[in-house]
């Protein structure tokens, strides 16, 4: 796996080009975290911003709706924080932190896009060739290179860290690594991960 580490709003960017790819997945935690303090605490019905890592205006404002949107189908009062931060102030803690007490937002539920790696998949054509066909014939070849023969075909990985922080204390709530293969659009990526948040979090 060779692993590419471009600006935080490449992954998403890169999202947006798989409306044609063959191997759908949803979003898989392979990490998650939560605090001890958080059990039984819940934001239904309370005002959650929902923030994206990106530098890209028009790429934030989608996900960050896209967010919203899920945050609202599951009876939690989404707001994106394009609409509560003005621009200039984003980057800036305190100033965030005025808008968000200002607005009367409970939580943050923040995405970072951390990478996106190609991945060879393995297709059944590989077997049906010269090098497979005979053990002899494999033998010598399996010790001189590990390149798939047949192999062309790769998968997109996006790997995205998921967080979600309380207001009133400033703390971490809840945390977890997703990695989604192939996405097939921008929003499917967002409720995918959503959906497999909001199952991990209930299980605790």
């Amino acid at each position: 796996m060779a692993s590419s580490r471009r600006p935080l709003l490449f992954a998403l960017l890169i999202a947006l080009s798989f409306a044609g790819a063959q191997a759908l997945a949803s979003a898989k935690f392979t990490t998650t975290w939560g605090s001890p303090e958080s059990r039984g605490m819940s934001f239904k019905g309370k005002k959650v911003a929902t923030l994206v890592i990106s530098e890209d205006l028009s790429l934030r404002m989608s996900a960050e709706e896209a967010l919203a949107r899920e945050l609202s189908a599951r009876g939690i009062d989404g707001i994106a924080a394009y609409r509560q931060i003005p621009a200039p102030e984003l980057k800036n803690p305190d100033a965030a932190k005025r808008w968000f007490e200002r607005d009367g937002v409970a939580g943050v539920v923040a995405l970072r896009p951390v990478s996106q790696d190609k991945v060879k998949r393995y297709t059944a054509d590989v077997w049906s060739t010269p090098y497979y066909s005979s053990f002899w014939g494999f033998y010598p070849y399996s010790w001189s290179t590990t390149y798939v023969i047949g192999g062309d075909a790769t998968d997109t990985v996006i790997v995205v860290e998921s967080l979600i922080y309380d207001v009133a204390t400033g703390k971490l709530v809840w945390a977890g690594v997703s990695e989604s293969t192939n996405p097939k659009s921008l929003q499917k990526l967002v409720a995918d991960i959503v959906k497999e948040a909001a199952k991990k979090i209930e299980k605790r």
